[in-house]
Order: C-alpha cells, then structure tokens, then sequence
C-alpha cells in the first residue's frame, strides 16, 4: 500500500469452494512461481533512486455501548464505504485517507492517501493523518458507537456480544463457514471471501482450529482452570493491528530491510503489548501473535503430527501430498534470511551464515526459480511459501490470467503466508511504478495516535540508521524464533536480561575502532573478539545502550538526526516519542496491557477470578475510547502531557470563509467573549494538570498509607491484609482520575543519557488542538 495505490480492492466473483478448489491448486502453485519469475526477470532492476516512501495501516474495532454493556457493531463494511465517499469529496484539498476492508464485520482499517516521503517534515506527518482519521471516522459513527483502538474486542465468544439488530437477540453460533461454538459467522466481513477463507481452511485441515492460550491466575481462579480456549479464525483475524510498510531504493536494500525487522519485530511486539483479555478472561500472556497463528492452521493432522504422517495416504492434489512435515501455521514468524548482497566482504552481514533453523521447501518451485536466475537465498525464500496450497480462488481467475501481466496466483500464496515481515515484490500491472516494499506486521495497535506515532517513526528512523551508518542487527534465526516466544510473557517488555541481542552492531574494521582499544586496554576487548557474541538484554538496554560497548538503539537515532540536520520541530517531537519508547522499557510507564489489567483488578465488579464481567469491559472499552480522543488523562500510560482532543467537528477542512454576522447573538464582541472564556479554560487545564503532577508523590505515599490501614482492618481468610481495591478510573461508584504520574526521575535522568544527546522534551505543543 506504498506508492500511489488507491483503497484495496475484493475480487468480484465467486469463490470456490475447497471441493471445487482440489483439482485447482497444483495449477496455481505452478503459475504462482512462474508470475514470481516474470516480476523477478522485468522488475530486479526497479530503481527509486533512494526515495524513500512509506506508510502506516491502523485498525479499528466499531462497537456499540449502553450504559452497562458493550458489544461489537457490524456495520464496518457500511461505515467504509461511508468514509470512502467523504474522502473522495475532500481528497484534493485536505491530508488524505483511505479506508479498506478488513476480516471482522465490526472492523476497518485506514491508511494515509498519500505515502509518506523522505523529509524529516514527513515524521509530523504520521501523527497528524492518524489524528484526521480518528476524527473522520468519529464522523461516522452513530450516538451509540465508540471507535478504540484496541487489539481485541475482550468479550468475542461470550454471549450478547454479536446482536441482530432487527431482533435485539444474538444470532445463533454455529453457522455453516466458521461451525464455531463460540462465534456467529455473522462477525465475519460480508463479502465472500472472507467467508470462504474461514471454511477452507477448516476444510483443508479436517477439523476446526484450535485456539489455547494460558489463563492468568488469580487469588479465586477455580482450580483446574488453565487456559483460554477458542475455536474459530475470527477469534484472530478479529485483532488490530499496526503496520508499517517501506518503498525501498532497490530489490538489493528490501532485502537487507527485510532481514533487520525480521530482528527487530519480536521486540517491537514486546513495546506495544496490548491484549492481556481473550473471550472474557484474563490471559496469562500479552500479545495478540500465537492467537492469530492458531486461529489460520491450515496443516492436515498428518502435517502437524509424525504419528499421524505414518498412517494416512498422500493427496497427489495437496501441497507436499497433505503429508511432508510443515513446521509452522501460515502465520508465523519468518523462517529464514533474505539479504545476499553484502555476504561477499563480511561475514557478520551474511544471512545465510545466520540461517540456523530448518525450513521445509518445494523443492520442484526451487529448481525453477534457480534455472530462472534467482539466487539460493532468494529462491529457497519463494519455494518456502509455496509448500502452502492457495486457499481461496475465484471462478473465471484461473487458467484465464496471462503469467506476463498478473500476479493473482503469487499473491494468493504470498498474501496468506502472515509472516511478522513480509516482502512484498512490485504488483503486475504495475501502472504506478511501485516498487519493491517491506512490511512490519507485528506492532500492536495503540490506544492513542500519540502512541502509535511514536513507534512508526520510530522504527522507520531506526532502518535510515542502519542504512546510513552500514550498521546490521543480525543474530541467528533460532534466536529471533526465541525472542519471539518470550515476547508473549506478561510484562515481557520490562524484565532484565530477557531478549537476546548482537553486543555490537558493526565489527571494527580495525583494532583502534573499538573503544576498549581507545582507552588503553588490550589489543581486542573481550566483546569483540568474537563477532558472533549475543547476550541476553533487557529492551531498555537494546534501546538506550550498555556498558559503553552497545550504544543503543536511540542514542544512535538522535546521533543520525543531528547529523542530517533535523529541523528543531521536528526533532522536539522526535525525542517526545523516543522518551515514551524508552519510559515504557524502563517502566516508567505501562504498556496498553499492563494498564488494561490494572484496570480490571482496580474495578469494584472484578471478582479476582480470572473472568472479565460485562460491565467491566465496557467500563474498560469507554475508558479506551476516551483515552484515544484525548477526554481521558491517563500519565501512567502516556506520561506528563495529555493527548489534545479528537473531535469529529473537524475531521475535515474547515473553509476560511468570510463572516457574516447576521444575528444578534453573533456580534464581534459575543465572539470575543466566547473565545476568552475557553481560552481562560485552558489555561486552567493546563494549571491543573501541573498541580497534579507535583503532588503525586504526597498521593502515592497516602494510597500507600490507605493500602496498609485497610491490610489491618480487613484481613484475608488466609491472614493476610487484603486492601480494598482503588478507585476505578471508570468505576461507576468513582469517575474520578487516580492515576498519577510516578515520582521519580526519567528513564533518560536514571541511565545518564544526557551525555549522549538524550534530552526528552516535553511534548506540549507538537499536536495542533482541535
């Protein structure tokens, strides 16, 4: 969706159903890899001459809400549409959107019209079109509506969650795609490729999917409750995301960017946790990732089983027979290194030395692409994603498309393999010369677009720094696979010596490059004398730097802007959105999940045993959705400064039309008085917020106070104090706020960054208010 590509496209026709499909699928994996070949031979040469272009994808659950309840809306496909005409009416004079469809008929996702460019005035950009998108879609909605972006609507698969309107009951579960306990098919998108998606892929593995996530445990958690089961692919195809995709110079640059995320996505999975509830109850781990990869296995019993691969016969129509070992679900991390064009001069920058995991292949694909002049990297890359079968095809789009001009069969293998990075070829036709992209699909969808800001430039400076000082993160792929496993633990983001790292980020080329050697130590320090070292490392050291060997991930992105000359705005806002990233590594504040699960032990109607109640949730989801337009103060969450409000009064261009003041009630002075009443207003947010922050401490310490008295006043059965719970920052008995910032010093005060640049500025002012 880099480049000038206009909203996504759903094929028109009808979709087969797997029965019809069998006799299709080698057709399509054939030509697949040839399509793959022609884009190879016409497009390696594709050069953007280093214009970078790039853009984000947000996603949005609509929900509707009473005064006790919440439950999703299916009205996503009607609002898109909606939102896709108002934007049509105002796309030439306003910063654009564009609105696609996505699986859950309560969901939408957005993207910026236009890409984002090379310019250091292009990073404040992102805020402000994930602000006018917020807005329009607020525009949307009816009264009974709220639009939070959070990964999972908590209560899907508890019922009074998917209503019929017409008749105020749920509709009934069990439907012919999903035949899910649990879910209606209702909750899919309408059109029928998401329904056949659903139904072939039970098809194709012989039964429903399923879903088991551990359940966290409580002080009344009954006994014998361990986990979270699910049993239906909207379960995961229904969470939001962020995604962030990058236009690269040439095929050469995708596939080293490409290699980097593939390090850097289990720890930006980490920084933006955000799903700690599934089906009502609270889960032991943070993330949405093994839900999603659950929820699209595809793999026959005999694919996913040894026992089973001795006792059942191969399907002749089925990739691999339905029975050669496949590892993984079609939503995994990604298996292998991609890059080959530094392995010549170094080493440390080869991916093949890296790939240390086994992938299976097709090894016929394999051949044709190497006969065809792809190199080993590169063809064992493709013929990875075509031991998968195609799992949606439409009738008349088979034998009828031309292998030269259309990509449909690459893209149906391609676009279902759900890897945590994908690279992504140019598209034929390719009208609009796009050229060769990478994305990152791992990031967490945030509650506000402050947050979601703030790791989308993050991350797109992070790779300008590794391209422009030749600097690499690679590590062995078992290692990533690791990574990405602990990424799901509860406050993953936060524990010490947790992620496995490179200590340094580029050999030296010589002795008197490393510092050890600058200061008179030994020949060769014991850190790099051997530049395969990894060590286990907290996220906040993989960011702000270690023991004067590893210099961190920020400093060096504000070392880069200082040296390309950033612009002083800019780079104000920059460093507010480094100083939250770094703040929720240290845990100076709370990923989204973090404060989620506060959020329900806090509240008055959670019972401590695991299950989220109705009206928990919805306190919760109001509370996000507030948060999110900036009505809700939440610094645990976000720091010091509030998110300036969203209104869909403005969510698009307001006219510098001329005044006329027509009525007695407009008079010039009425205007002036109305205007210094607000702005008296906020000025007196403004004082009040200060005063909140310097009284925080002499608050915590009385909690702390009130904690302890309440221990001796009400013990537990067990003997021990059990406080009562705080206030609710939605508790119906308490609206008020109870949550201030922490007393102590930044994350930059405790780890002496300002040595390196490290100087986080208050983030006043870097949104316009609304």
């Amino acid at each position: 969706r880099v480049g000038v590509a206009r909203s996504a496209i759903l094929t028109v026709g009808r979709p087969m159903t797997w029965e019809e499909s069998l006799g299709k699928l080698a057709y399509v994996r054939e030509h697949g890899v040839l399509q793959f070949i022609s884009v190879w031979e016409n497009c390696r040469r594709l050069r953007r001459n280093d214009e970078l272009l790039w853009g984000d994808e947000v996603e949005y659950a609509i929900l509707r809400v009473n005064a006790s309840k919440a439950w999703i809306s299916l009205r996503g496909a009607e609002i898109r549409s909606a939102l896709s005409a108002k934007e049509a009416e105002h796309e030439h004079r306003s910063e654009g959107c564009l609105w696609h469809p996505e699986y859950g008929a309560w969901m939408v996702e957005s993207t910026p019209a236009e890409p984002y460019s090379g310019f250091t005035a292009d990073l404040r950009r992102v805020e402000t079109n994930m602000r006018a998108r917020r807005a329009r879609l607020l525009a949307a909605l009816r009264e009974d509506e709220i639009a939070p972006t959070v990964v999972v609507f908590p209560m899907l698969g508890v019922p009074g969650t998917a209503v019929d309107e017409a008749t105020g009951r749920d509709f009934p579960v069990g439907g012919p795609y999903a035949q899910s306990a649990l879910v209606p098919d209702e909750v899919i998108n309408p059109h029928p490729r998401f329904g056949t998606l659903t139904r072939n892929i039970r098809s194709r593995r012989g039964a429903n999917v399923e879903i088991e996530v551990p359940l966290f445990k409580d002080d009344r958690t009954p006994a014998g409750a361990e986990s979270i089961k699910m049993d239906a692919m909207a379960f995961g195809m229904g969470c939001c995301c962020l995604q962030v995709t990058f236009q690269c110079r040439d095929v050469e640059e995708s596939r080293h960017i490409y290699d980097q995320l593939v390090v850097l996505a289990p720890i930006m999975l980490a920084l933006t946790a955000a799903t700690p509830i599934l089906n009502g109850k609270l889960s032991d781990h943070d993330v949405r990732w093994e839900v999603i990869e659950m929820s699209v296995d595809d793999r026959t019993p005999a694919e996913r089983d040894a026992v089973a691969r001795g006792s059942v016969k191969a399907d002749d129509r089925l990739a691999g027979g339905g029975v050669r070992r496949v590892r993984s679900s079609r939503y995994s991390a990604v298996s292998s290194y991609l890059c080959n064009h530094k392995q010549r001069c170094d080493l440390h920058c080869a991916a093949r030395h890296y790939n240390d995991v086994d992938i299976e292949i097709d090894e016929k694909a394999k051949a044709q692409l190497v006969a065809a002049g792809c190199d080993e990297l590169m063809a064992r890359h493709v013929a990875h994603l075509f031991v998968r079968d195609p799992l949606v095809m439409f009738e008349g789009m088979i034998a009828e498309l031309d292998d030269e001009t259309h990509t449909d069969h690459f893209e149906n293998i391609q676009s279902t393999n759900w890897n945590s990075v994908r690279w992504k070829p140019p598209p034929s036709p390719n009208p609009a010369n796009i050229g060769w992209r990478v994305e990152l699909r791992t990031m967490e969808v945030q509650l506000t677009d402050f947050e979601n800001a703030a790791f989308t430039v993050f991350v797109t400076l992070v790779l300008r720094v590794l391209l422009s000082f030749d600097l690499n993160v690679y590590m062995p792929m078992s290692k990533v696979h690791e990574n990405m496993r602990r990424a799901h633990e509860r406050d993953a983001a936060t524990k010490p010596n947790f992620f496995y790292w490179r200590a340094h980020l580029a050999y030296p080329k010589q002795t008197t490059d490393c510092p050890s050697a600058r200061r008179g130590a030994p020949e060769e320090c014991s850190v790099h004398s051997s530049y395969e070292r990894l060590e286990e490392m907290s996220i906040l050291e993989i960011l702000a730097g270690k023991s004067g060997y590893y210099p961190g991930l920020v400093p060096l992105v504000l070392a880069y802007l200082d040296h390309i000359g950033c612009d002083p705005e800019t780079e104000r806002i920059v460093r507010s959105y480094l100083d939250l990233i770094v703040k929720r590594a240290s845990g100076e504040l709370v990923t989204a999940s973090k404060w989620m699960r506060n959020f329900v032990a806090d509240h008055p109607e959670y019972r401590r045993d695991s299950v989220v109640p109705d009206s928990v949730a919805h306190d919760l989801l109001r509370a996000c959705h507030d948060i999110g337009v900036g009505k809700v103060y939440v610094p645990e969450l976000l720091g010091v400064e509030p998110i300036a409000p969203v209104v869909k009064e403005n969510a698009y261009n307001v006219q510098l039309a001329r005044v006329h003041l027509e009525s007695k009630s407009d008079t010039l002075a009425a205007i002036l008085e109305r205007y210094a009443e607000r702005a008296r207003l906020v000025q007196r947010r403004t004082e009040v917020i200060t005063l909140l922050s310097l009284r925080s401490a002499e608050l915590k310490d009385l909690q702390a106070e009130l904690a302890a008295i309440n221990a001796e006043l009400e013990p537990s059965p067990n003997g021990y104090g059990s406080p009562s719970p705080a206030p609710s920052l939605y508790s119906r008995s308490s609206p008020q706020l109870d949550a201030l910032p922490k007393s102590k010093g930044s994350a930059s005060d405790l780890l002496g960054l300002d040595n390196l640049g490290w100087n986080p500025s208050s983030r006043s002012g870097s949104q316009s208010s609304t």
